[in-house]
């Protein structure tokens, strides 16, 4: 019997991708902290809805405690500020000679290198839409990028072997050999994904909304001046083009505002996993691990970030109860980017 693909965390991302997986033939042993999550797919199989696909896979999923053995490939869906929690329960379970996919959001390759080894640590970028409905249960709201490269841009025959397994859930899967330029693309995008948190519309309708363009471009291009400043080259996907924001280019930003639209009204996942933890799970977004960085090596290559400053106070004000989502939460951002 093959070794099964370990997939930590079997929430929106790792239940997604695990469970074409294992319909695909190759077994996965999913990890997780929800017991009732973990006692519903050993009874019963993931449940993967939407209207991508419908279908139920069985599947064995263990607790953290339960584990037992090591693993040569290990997918890492966690949020990004419990990363470095994960990796430290990881590293007994990792083949000297294995590998861990970061299938998160921020920079989360920094933490994973540093605690388990940058020959094991390999890049990834996903931005298809889907969420943890209930034990058992994962909505696939849209596709979106897949992307996965190794950290030094090397195509080598693990990496070969990688992109082949996401093939498997992502026909349009992308092996690349500029990893970092995806990574600080998403990050740039990701912040217009936080500030659309800040309300409760729709992402589409947020990012539609002309009077807000300017602060969502100068959002953007506080995190491409930090990713440039490293000599980065930050890649365009699903609509969202950097090249459009760092060139200063009217025309080709509104083309992308009009791309990212579209896209994002093609899904039916409305809203952001972030607007989820504010609005629906009441719980800490990843905004510190995620956006963190981008003020930590801005500061660093001595470039101001402070809309992006403003934006994680505001989310913080948002997560401990004290300000409600409202579009006057932008006007307040507005004003941060107009005093620069």
């Amino acid at each position: 019997m093959r070794e099964p693909i370990l997939i930590w965390g079997a929430g929106a991302i790792g239940g997604t991708v695990g469970a074409y997986l294992q319909r695909a033939g190759n077994p996965v042993l999913f990890v997780d902290n929800v017991a009732e999550h973990i006692e519903a797919i050993n009874r019963s199989g993931l449940h993967v809805s939407g209207p991508i696909d419908d279908f139920k896979v069985p599947a064995s999923a263990a607790t953290v405690e339960d584990l037992t053995g090591q693993f040569g490939t290990i997918f890492l869906c966690v949020k990004a500020h419990h990363t470095q929690t994960a990796c430290d329960q990881i590293a007994p379970h990792l083949h000297n000679d294995g590998c861990v996919v970061s299938l998160q959001n921020g920079l989360n390759e920094r933490v994973i290198s540093k605690t388990l080894g940058l020959e094991r640590t390999i890049g990834a970028f996903v931005n298809f839409g889907a969420d943890y409905i209930g034990p058992g249960e994962i909505h696939f709201g849209g596709r979106g990028a897949v992307v996965v490269g190794e950290l030094d841009g090397e195509i080598s025959p693990r990496i070969e072997h990688l992109h082949h397994l996401l093939l498997k859930f992502d026909q349009q899967a992308v092996l690349t050999s500029n990893i970092l330029g995806f990574l600080w693309g998403k990050m740039s995008y990701g912040a217009l994904l936080y500030v659309t948190a800040l309300t409760n519309e729709p992402i589409a309708d947020v990012l539609a909304s002309h009077h807000y363009r300017q602060l969502l471009t100068d959002l953007a291009c506080e995190v491409l001046f930090v990713a440039t400043s490293l000599e980065i080259t930050p890649e365009q996907f699903d609509g969202y083009d950097p090249t459009a924001f760092l060139n200063n280019d009217p025309a080709m930003a509104v083309r992308s505002f009009e791309d990212m639209v579209a896209h994002n009204r093609r899904s039916s996942k409305t809203h952001s996993g972030i607007w989820r933890d504010l609005a629906v799970r009441k719980r800490r977004t990843e905004v510190d691990a995620q956006l963190g960085p981008v003020i930590e090596i801005g500061e660093e290559q001595g470039i101001a970030t402070p809309i992006t400053k403003r934006l994680i106070e505001l989310i913080h004000d948002i997560e401990s109860g004290n300000r409600p989502l409202d579009w006057k939460n932008l006007d307040e951002l507005e004003n941060t980017r107009a005093k620069k």
